[in-house]
This record gives C-alpha cells, sequence and structure tokens, in this order.
C-alpha cells in the first residue's frame, strides 16, 4: 500500500461518542489513513467502532504503540514506538498487514526498521508540536534523505495547513496530523483542504 495523504491520529481528549463522531467527520473529508492513539485508555470496543467506520470508506486502521490490541480488533496494521517492541517480531505476527515505525529525528533509525520490516517510517516532530511539546525536532532534510529507502515517509508533530507546503516539498508522503484536524470547527472541510494540498502538489 502506498501510503499518501493526510494520516489522521486520533485527539486524547474526546469521549468515545465525541471521538467517532470527529472521526465520521474526517473520513468524510477524505483523511487516507487513520492511527487509534488513546494513551493509556485504547479499549477493543471502541477500536473496533473505529475500524468499522474506516472500512466504510475503504481507510486503513492503524493502532498507536499495542500490537496485541491491533491483532484481536482486526486492524489494518500497527505502528511503534522505539520503546513499543521489536520490529521485526511484529513484522512476523502481523502477515502483511501495515507496519509503521517512528523514527524521531534518525536516518539510521529509518534504516534499521525499513530492514527490520516497516512498511512506512515516521519523522518528528517536524515542529513544535501542541500534542508533545517536548518531542526532538527533525530536520525537513531528513525527507530527502530518506528517499532511498524506498517506503512512504510520513512527517509528524505540530503540522498545520499553513506549514504543511514545505513539508511536501521536502519530500513528505503523508502528514500525520491531531490538533490541527480535530481542533478544527468543520473538520471535514478541514480534511478537504489538506487533500487539495497532495492534489496540488501531484499536478505540478
Amino acid at each position: 500500500m502506498k501510503l499518501r495523504g493526510l494520516y489522521a491520529i486520533t485527539p486524547e481528549a474526546a469521549d468515545r461518542d465525541a471521538l467517532l463522531d470527529s472521526v465520521a467527520q474526517a473520513l468524510e473529508g477524505g483523511i487516507s489513513a487513520l492511527q487509534y492513539r488513546r494513551k493509556g485508555r485504547q479499549d477493543i470496543q471502541e477500536a473496533r467502532a473505529l475500524l468499522a467506520l474506516c472500512r466504510r470508506r475503504s481507510v486503513p486502521f492503524i493502532v498507536n504503540d499495542d500490537l496485541a490490541l491491533a491483532l484481536e480488533c482486526g486492524a489494518d496494521g500497527v505502528h511503534l514506538g522505539r520503546d513499543d517492541g521489536a520490529l521485526a517480531e511484529a513484522r512476523a505476527r502481523l502477515g502483511g498487514k501495515l507496519l509503521g515505525a517512528s523514527c524521531y529525528d534518525s536516518l539510521a533509525a529509518a534504516r534499521a526498521a525499513v530492514a527490520a520490516g516497516a512498511d512506512y517510517v515516521a519523522f518528528g516532530s517536524v515542529f513544535p508540536s501542541p500534542t508533545k511539546p517536548s518531542a526532538v525536532r527533525a530536520p525537513h532534510a531528513l525527507f530527502s534523505e530518506a528517499r532511498t529507502l524506498g517506503v512512504p515517509l510520513v512527517a509528524i508533530g505540530g503540522i498545520t495547513l499553513e506549514n504543511a507546503p514545505q513539508l511536501l516539498e521536502a519530500g513528505a508522503d503523508a502528514l500525520a496530523v491531531v490538533s490541527n484536524l480535530f481542533d478544527a470547527a468543520d473538520i471535514a472541510e478541514r480534511a478537504r483542504a489538506y487533500g487539495k494540498l497532495f492534489r496540488h502538489e501531484h499536478t505540478q
């Protein structure tokens, strides 16, 4: 699968009904993938409800940090950080499902992740992030340097509609967004606006 476009990550604050409503709006707006990330609060019922929404739109549903939950709920893949278990073991257990890896500001980590079977790698924080204010900053040059890895490159951290074009220019294939999507007054419209950035870039 070629991961490209707006990669939505679920916000922490919403209760389940509000979360499902927000995600439904994001899907209506045309997100390319959804990652379920609720630190310490992820549960199987919520995961299955989100998966059902994604299935209706044929959008990949990826679970953050929790391989067991991803397998149990039937997700399309899992995304792992440096403390979330071995990528090679996850690859073996996932079979053909998606495996993503957080590589922060490290090209070496991205190389190792791809060698271990990652289908895509994420770099960030590419800008100061409201959800992770202490996160390490990833230079935009990483995206051109990582082109040779041959997998989709995801940018994450502090992304807005205004600064997103810089990342596409730098070589990012997908933009992982939380706040600037789900805090919008009209989530579907914000998702559509991100989609236009990718279409515009493709036609240049």
